[in-house]
């Protein structure tokens, strides 16, 4: 066993891997193929569910290791959940960590089930082990259903205030879930990413940085405080934390920062003109340049501490510090991120995919970054050409008149690859070239030319749409290359390539007059045979040799017209129809006819041959929408840079004044205790032994506190250890510092006044710590640890106050205690007690939950008689189902003869056949685990037309889940369900409002769901709302005091847990509905019940 356990003690994200590899080795008998597709795994599911349920922890272990493996290897193991769910409250804390691995993947899926052991999680909340807590919630926010939010939202909030930070950030992954599941509790989680902003700690902060980039991404102003902390924080955080934390800070600095372009643009500016003005000249432009823009020094803060990051081992880093550096650096500083990306080329083909995107983008606006580079963009015979394409791009986009000639030999060899995909982008890269660098566009055109006798179609194709762009710019000096282009007509196949010959010989026919006419010759022969494309190329053709040479081509062009007018595509008989009437004129032609030389042979503005990517700059680097080209949903636009920088002072972050005048007050402890020493000794000389006995107790004392206020200041960093080892630990050093501290009263009488007044700071700064923990959701630890920390400082600073100073005091520091989550089920939370010299006192916690403690308090809430009792019957068995038989059941609101767990049910069988139904009787049943039923005795017939009525016992487990059962008669079977309202599940009590508020106060926190009603003002008397809420649910009236407030109270009928149901009703027709139980399930389903029968009219 100790072999096999040694995995299992690492965090649970950690443990899956090796799970499945220890699951594996088992060998399977080899089975046919065709067998093995309807195979089943029953038999040695029944062999896990077995194990399962045994006694030893071994065999469950084992069991658990081997469906941890089935899940790790991708088989489905959904059926043994009810079997794996019984064991999440194993004591083992293997099997528990297994247990919850499981639970992750399958409580979406199983909802109701795991609905069932919703109790055992809250339990689990409070496990001294770290992991189990954070597996707890994380399986809680993976129950999906809407009913249980407030139980979510409770189990956040007490995770968010969790000594591990490993449980923290777990509590910031879960308010994504929430969030994703019920939008309306944005505001609530607000206030919890705005407190675990503040976590010091590095695991915590790009879990919180991703729940606040999902919930409330506009929400800057909770970034303003913990600004400076996460850039300081940025190096130590986890890999993927960084690239949220670094994009988030990108978009915040757009927004509070003045741009650092236009520093660069003026500088540039001052450098490139006035080459002959004087140095001193230049030196007095470059100072006014200097002054007009200062950088802000959190922007300086967030460029230094991001540097570094260029040097990760992630890909995703370096391109978060990349995209940073492009939107928010200076122009001169954001080379430094080239070097850093050019080293990413060497990974895999999906990163090189991204990185040479962004580089792409990069290189249109800032040549000069990827310039020295240039080689490692050259296109290598192993990359897929999509890899292979990005490079070109570059390469076109990197070329000059100093590098040109490298590129255009490499450009040649490209030409020649195999990749005809590949070979068409490097000729558009030609063309590019040549129009962006006028020295070498004849060596391109020349050299586009010589590819026209190439054997490739493609590449003579592609080489032809590009000629035909080139000739655009400069048709005076390129009749030949026309003539040459006209002949390839007989062998070009490509459309593109025929449209555009056809389009460049009848653009420049002025230039080719005797070839012109041939051209058009020849495509009329082959008219119906052509691409619409092409036909539209004819068409324009004819139309422009018919105006310039109408002597050779008037009849071809008719011709050609008469043909197009006939043709299957609308388009081409549109065209046809529009150049008749343009070019031939009638007695329909209206006055357009006159230009239409000068619109058909109007000069066209030569295209632009710009980088597919240009029109990406807008999107942010590094993003989906970048890469897709297009907006992607979430995607969050960079603002511009604000022309006034906004108030750099929200930045800054206040000394706490608590903290201050802790350090103040330690600060004068060990000042004074080398004083306090010297004058005990002078002026005590007659009782030296209880002086010096008094000294060397205080002298330890403050050794021993400066020992344990180091080791809990060390805790409070690690925050890995358990909640009991903690409040033991303290505890004890509670009550030594205590029993120092009474010491050091009796030998410092005579400075009593001073230091009343600074224990009562010490005392007042503990109670605002206490507090706010308090008002910040915390569990038992962290108040414990508050609490001993202020008992740790008082024996080192002040003698004890006076009794009615004590009574003052205490009645200060107990507040009414507030029932928080982790102060449900049966967990007792152990609290450091305040040890004053004379008055021995109970903690806050302790004197709240013995408040209610008295023995009259039982005997006053007891089960009484129903208030009403509906008669609404239920369909069990249709009498057509039934063939005869039909049976209705309904619940009678009684306590059940056959068990105090069981709820009672009234069944009527009728018989509307001609004939007798005989020994109708309860067959198999089909019952969840726990449930419980206790059926009726067998009926030997049942006559025609008669009807009879039996009870049953059902115990439904606080549950409302169907119990499925058998109706049998002496030849049929029926399958029939009894489902229970949740108001049936209660039964009602009698108990005094005294009692009510009292029971009401212990069952706040997650026990307690509420919502508001809209209550129609008929609806608003007391007599309508008791009888809307008795109809629905099984409670007893409370009497109460005021009018707008009605009380109603049950016990759930398995467990006898309350049920307290309030309804106050507020001004504006509106009223509260407030359900408190230890039951939530049942509760929040009530309140979904009650809710839309309280608001109809």
């Amino acid at each position: 066993m100790s072999t096999n356990n040694v995995g299992y003690n690492e965090p649970v994200g950690d443990t899956q891997p090796e799970v499945g590899q220890e699951a594996t080795p088992t060998p399977v008998p080899s089975i046919p193929a065709a067998f093995g597709l309807f195979s089943n795994d029953t038999k040695k599911n029944e062999d896990l569910k077995q194990m399962l349920e045994s006694s030893k922890d071994s065999s469950k272990l084992d069991a658990m290791k081997r469906i941890v493996g089935l899940v790790a290897r991708g088989k489905n193991a959904s059926e043994l959940f009810p079997a794996v769910v019984k064991n999440v409250a194993s004591k083992n804390i293997e099997i528990k960590k297994l247990v919850y691995v499981y639970l992750m993947r399958y409580a979406e899926e199983q909802q109701d089930l795991a609905l069932l052991s919703i109790s055992t999680f809250q339990r689990a909340l409070k496990d001294p082990n770290q992991l189990i807590r954070a597996s707890a919630l994380r399986v809680l926010s993976s129950i999906r259903v809407p009913i249980i939010v407030p139980i979510m939202m409770l189990a956040i909030k007490e995770a968010s205030a969790d000594l591990s930070p490993y449980v923290r950030k777990n509590a910031a992954h879960a308010i994504q879930k929430l969030y994703s599941l019920d939008p309306e509790q944005k505001e609530m989680l607000i206030e919890v990413i705005e407190k675990l902003l503040k976590d010091k700690s590095t695991l915590v902060a790009g879990s919180v940085v991703m729940a606040f980039e999902e919930v409330c991404p506009d929400r800057i102003d909770l970034i303003h405080k913990n600004y400076r902390k996460l850039c300081n924080l940025l190096v130590d955080v986890e890999e993927w934390g960084q690239v949220v934390i670094i994009h988030m800070l990108t978009r915040y600095a757009r927004t509070q920062f003045v741009s650092p372009w236009k520093e660069d643009g003026v500088q540039e500016e001052y450098n490139e003109k006035n080459f002959y003005e004087s140095d001193d000249e230049q030196q007095e432009k470059n100072q006014k340049a200097d002054k007009s823009y200062s950088m802000d020094p959190d922007h300086r803060l967030l460029i230094r501490n991001t540097k570094p990051l260029l040097q990760s081992r992630n890909a995703a880093v370096v391109m978060a510090v990349a995209q940073l550096y492009w939107h928010v650096a200076p122009i001169s500083e954001a080379g430094v991120v080239a070097k850093s990306l050019v080293r990413l080329l060497r990974s895999n083909r999906e990163v090189q995919y991204i990185v040479l995107q962004n580089i792409a983008t990069m290189s249109i606006q800032r040549k000069g970054m990827f310039e020295p580079y240039l080689k490692s963009f050259y296109v290598r015979s192993t990359d897929p050409t999509m890899i292979k394409t990005l490079k070109l791009e570059i390469l076109t986009s990197l070329a000059n008149e100093a590098n040109i000639s490298t590129l255009l030999r490499e450009f040649q060899t490209y030409v020649k690859s195999q990749d005809k995909q590949f070979a068409a982008a490097t000729i558009q890269a030609i063309g590019r070239c040549a129009t962006n660098i006028s020295e070498v566009t004849d060596t391109c055109l020349n050299g586009l030319v010589c590819l026209l006798s190439n054997r490739d179609e493609i590449v003579v194709a592609e080489s032809i749409v590009v000629i035909k762009k080139l000739l655009q710019t400069q048709p005076a000096h390129y009749g030949e290359i026309i003539k040459r282009m006209a002949k390839l007509l007989d062998s070009i196949t490509v459309p593109v390539a025929r449209a555009s010959i056809l389009w460049l010989t009848g653009e420049y026919c002025e230039r080719v007059p005797k070839i012109a006419p041939d051209v058009l010759r020849k495509m009329a022969k082959s008219f119906t045979a052509e691409d619409d494309l092409v036909k539209l190329q004819i068409l324009n053709l004819g139309a422009k040799l018919y105006l310039t040479n109408s002597k050779q081509t008037k009849l071809l062009t008719q011709y050609i017209l008469n043909l197009g007018k006939y043709d299957q595509s609308y388009d081409i008989r549109d065209r046809t129809r529009f150049i008749r009437q343009l070019i031939v004129p009638n007695e329909k032609s209206g006055a357009l006819s006159k230009y239409a030389k000068k619109i058909f042979l109007a000069q066209k503005p030569a295209p632009l041959l710009e980088s597919p990517f240009k029109d990406r700059e807008h999107f942010q680097l590094g993003t989906l929408s970048h890469t897709l080209n297009m907006k992607a949903n979430g995607y969050l636009e960079l603002s511009n840079w604000p022309e006034i920088a906004p108030d750099p002072s929200v930045r800054n972050v206040e000394v706490i004044e608590s903290t201050n005048e802790w350090t103040s007050i330690l600060g004068k402890a060990k000042k004074e205790k080398p004083t306090e020493k010297f004058y005990s000794e002078s002026e005590e000389g007659s009782d030296d032994s209880s002086s010096s006995s008094s000294d060397s107790e205080s002298e330890s004392g403050s050794e021993q506190e400066k020992k344990e206020v180091g080791q809990s200041s060390s805790a409070d960093s690690s925050g890995s250890y358990s909640s009991e080892d903690e409040s033991d630990r303290q505890s004890k050093s509670t009550r030594g510092a205590a029993r120092k501290g009474a010491a050091v009263a009796k030998s410092d009488l005579e400075d009593t006044e001073e230091k009343k007044v600074k224990s009562k700071n010490v005392l007042s700064s503990s109670d605002s710590e206490s507090s706010s923990d308090e008002e910040s959701s915390s569990d038992s630890r962290s108040q414990t640890h508050s609490e001993s920390d202020s008992e740790l400082k008082k024996p080192a600073t002040a003698s004890l106050p006076s009794k009615r100073e004590q009574k003052i005091m205490l009645e200060k520091r107990s507040p009414p205690k507030e029932v928080s989550l982790l102060d449900l089920d049966d967990f007792n939370p152990v609290s450091a007690p305040v040890t004053l010299s004379s008055v021995p006192l109970l903690c806050p916690t302790s004197a709240a939950d013995l408040e209610g403690l008295s023995l009259s308090g039982s005997s006053v809430i007891d089960i009484s008689t129903p208030v009403f009792v509906p008669m609404k019957t239920h369909e069990l068995l249709h009498r057509m189902s039934g063939k005869g038989l039909a049976a209705h059941y309904h619940f009678s609101r009684q306590p059940c003869i056959y068990g105090d767990k069981m709820v009672s049910v009234q069944v009527t069988l009728s018989n509307t056949t001609e004939q007798k139904i005989e020994n109708i009787h309860v067959g198999e049943k089909k019952l969840p685990s726990d449930m419980r039923m206790h059926v009726f005795n067998s009926i030997e017939s049942l006559e025609p037309g008669e009807s009879i009525t039996t009870s049953m016992g059902i115990d439904f487990c606080d549950s409302t889940q169907a119990a499925n059962f058998q109706l049998c008669t002496k030849d049929d079977q029926f399958s029939v369900n009894i489902q229970p309202p949740v108001g049936e599940l209660l039964l009602p009590v009698t108990m005094s409002e005294k009692d009510f508020e009292r029971e009401k106060g212990r069952l706040t926190g997650m026990n307690e769901t509420s919502t508001t009603v809209t209550v129609a003002p008929q609806n608003s008397t007391r007599l309508v709302i008791l009888q809307k809420v008795v109809n629905i649910a099984n409670l007893g009236v409370v009497p109460s005091g005021e009018d707008n407030i009605h009380r109603f109270a049950a016990k759930t009928v398995h467990s006898g847990s309350l049920m307290l149901v309030t309804v106050e009703l507020k001004e504006g027709s509106t009223a509260q509905l407030i359900i408190n139980t230890e039951k939530t399930v049942i509760g929040s389903i009530l309140l979904r019940e009650l809710k839309p029968v309280l608001s109809q009219g």
